[in-house]
């Protein structure tokens, strides 16, 4: 415990430094404003930022992208309280009791609340990160190719169990996913695999022409062209304090969500996603005041906003002691650490400790800073919602093709970005989710490598992965969710792999 606290220490005076404050700042302005913005997700902005990052020092490109991600956690909380707008997906749950605060002259308290439970959150989430990697990573250290093949394969196929609406569709994009993964030149053979003679793809598809197509400009489009007009109606903020029966019904509330969402953002798939949820849900079992839950509860807002910062902080941890991601923004912001000559997994915390404690620590340095910086300025990201779509999307437009051709300074990218951006229109159009072609993308290369070095070590033998008791924990914990998911439907008599 102390030498982990040593080390925190230590990762603090990495986060604060001059230039990695600026970029905390940068980042969590940054996050809160897509987060406030809706149609524009983290996803997207990181992927336009991935083509100055590689232009950072690798630990002060790590705090930004982080800072953009869970600022935009924050920021998605601000409009569905006072608009009913969720700026984030993540922000539903906060739109229920949080907008009828608002309608009741209380908006000022229930952003308050949001943003104080976020901050307890991030402070509790981020000493679960800092005393959970270690022992996690120190277990890693057992991992070999056979167990790393598992474990993606496991990640892969929760992003495609944990989908909403078709699983096949699912599995089917996470199969052009992979297919994407393996253009480029085999690291084994030297053979250049589907670049159809052309130069750029011997190393690759772009990750970023990639992110920026399917997670940029589709959603820019698809947004146009559904022309959805939200009408935003905004009550009084009035005082941000919160009185003694506030912080009382708040504070174990945002303490059972910091709970659930430690626990569920370590989990691939969608426990990010799943997290503020899950807190709702205990809420109305748990609660004393279960009647006013719907009606303005400050419960409501405390618990999903808490459990929402905290899953997406822990869920750096499988990043940063196994090397895999567990959702589509840790997926990019290992794209980034790959193009910063980083490989994670269980050696990164011996071999580049500044990097890992400086980026935990931060998390520290992030949230206060979030506070600091959002409540004044609530009534500016308010108004930003007035910013007409005619304006905003081509600005983001250029600002993708500028962030595209300055990675690679090649026209082939640009291209390739526009013929993905009509397929991901298509796609999308179609309801075939996305987000499991992404993780297919990333962790493709990565599970090839580990398969073809699984088979090297077993000499040819399949069952290596199976002979090896983590392995085969790993595959029975793949079985067990996939039963899990798939044995309602069974009882019901239903097709599971339904096309809808």
């Amino acid at each position: 415990m102390f030498d982990t606290l040593t080390l925190l220490a230590h990762g603090l005076a990495v986060a604060a430094t001059p230039i990695n404050l600026l970029f905390a700042l940068v980042g969590c302005l940054l996050g809160t404003l897509i987060g406030v913005l809706p149609g524009i997700g983290p996803l997207a902005t990181i992927s336009m930022l991935l083509s100055i990052t590689i232009r950072l020092e690798p630990v002060t490109s790590l705090i930004m992208l982080a800072g953009v991600y869970y600022g935009a956690q924050y920021g998605g909380s601000t409009t569905a309280i006072l608009c009913k707008i969720p700026g984030e997906a993540s922000s539903v749950v906060t739109a229920i009791d949080g907008y009828m605060m608002a309608k009741k002259g209380r908006g000022g308290t229930a952003l308050a609340a949001a943003a104080f439970s976020s901050l307890l959150a991030g402070i509790i989430a981020t000493f679960f990160i800092a005393f959970f990697s270690p022992m996690l990573a120190q277990f890693a250290i057992n991992f070999n190719a056979p167990e790393y093949f598992s474990l993606m394969l496991f990640g892969l196929l929760s992003s495609v169990f944990f989908s909403a609406g078709s699983k096949l569709k699912a599995l089917a994009m996470a199969i052009l996913g992979l297919l994407f993964g393996l253009v480029g030149t085999d690291v084994e053979t030297g053979a250049l695999r589907f670049t159809m003679g052309i130069g750029e793809f011997t190393d690759g598809l772009d990750l970023v022409a990639i992110s920026m197509a399917f997670f940029g400009l589709n959603e820019i489009i698809t947004n146009i062209s559904e022309k959805q007009k939200a009408k935003t109606t905004t009550y009084p903020i009035g005082s941000t304090k919160m009185t003694g029966s506030d912080v009382r019904r708040g504070v174990p509330a945002a303490l059972r969500g910091t709970l659930i969402g430690s626990i569920l953002g370590v989990l691939p798939g969608g426990g990010v996603q799943l997290s503020p949820f899950a807190s709702y849900m205990v809420e109305q079992k748990v609660s004393k005041h279960k009647a006013e839950l719907g009606e303005g509860a400050v419960e409501g807002v405390a618990g999903p906003e808490a459990a929402n910062n905290a899953a997406a902080q822990t869920s750096f941890i499988p990043l940063l002691t196994l090397g895999v991601p567990g959702n589509p923004v840790i997926a990019l912001i290992l794209g980034a650490m790959i193009m910063q000559g980083i490989q994670p997994g269980p050696q990164v915390l011996t071999k580049q400790p500044e990097l890992v404690w400086g980026l935990i620590a931060s998390m520290l340095v992030g949230n206060v800073m979030l506070v600091v910086i959002n409540l004044p300025l609530i009534g500016l990201w308010v108004r930003l919602l007035s910013v007409r779509q005619a304006i905003l999307f081509p600005i983001i437009i250029v600002f993708s093709c500028i962030a595209v051709y300055t990675v690679s300074s090649s026209l082939v990218n640009l291209v390739m970005m526009s013929i993905l951006a009509v397929l991901g229109i298509v796609l999308t159009t179609l309801r075939f989710p996305l987000i499991p072609l992404l993780l297919g993308l990333v962790l493709g290369p990565m599970m090839e490598e580990s398969l073809r070095r699984a088979f090297s070590i077993s000499r040819g033998d399949p069952t290596v992965f199976v002979s090896r008791p983590i392995s085969l924990a790993i595959l029975m914990l793949t079985a067990a969710t996939l039963a899990i998911v798939f044995l309602p439907a069974i009882r019901r008599n239903e097709a599971i792999f339904v096309a809808d």
